[in-house]
């Protein structure tokens, strides 16, 4: 009998702590920064797809022409073996387009930040003015510390 309570309380216990990581888990990814992740992502790879198209349609034909070299070339070694440093070539412009693109974002994501919080410094700087109820208070409460004195 008593092996068996302990079998119930340790499966008990054991439910328990899945029920509890499945009700983490879900609070963890439906929470606003995940799902904002899971959407930056897809952009990400749709806006890969756009610098890739300008880097292999535009850019590389012009650098092809002013400088009469090939972007898309390759070394032969042996066989059918190529190393290929058009592709690299393309690969650190794409990734160049792309960090300069976050980068400009970044930053005016800062710019935005920084405006909200020189509008919000602005307010808490300025005092509030008081409401009439507490002028009213304020001056019942003069009032009465002046006949107090009398």
């Amino acid at each position: 009998m008593a092996n068996e309570n302990k079998a119930k309380d340790l499966a008990s216990a054991g439910v328990e702590k899945a029920g509890g990581f499945l009700t983490e888990f879900k609070e963890f990814a439906l929470k606003g920064n995940v799902m904002d992740m899971a959407i930056g992502v897809i952009i990400g790879g749709a806006f890969q797809d756009i610098v890739t198209a300008l880097t292999e349609n535009f850019i590389n034909p012009i650098i092809g022409c002013i400088g009469g070299a090939e972007v898309e070339g390759k070394i032969h070694l042996i066989g059918n073996q190529y190393i290929n440093y058009g592709a690299f070539i393309t690969a650190v412009i794409n990734f160049l387009i792309m960090a300069f693109v976050l980068f400009l974002m970044m930053k005016g994501v800062k710019s935005i930040m920084e405006l909200g919080k020189k509008k919000e410094a602005e307010e808490a700087a300025a005092p509030a003015e008081p409401s009439k109820e507490e002028v009213l208070l304020t001056e019942i409460r003069d009032l009465l510390a002046e006949q107090n004195k009398k």
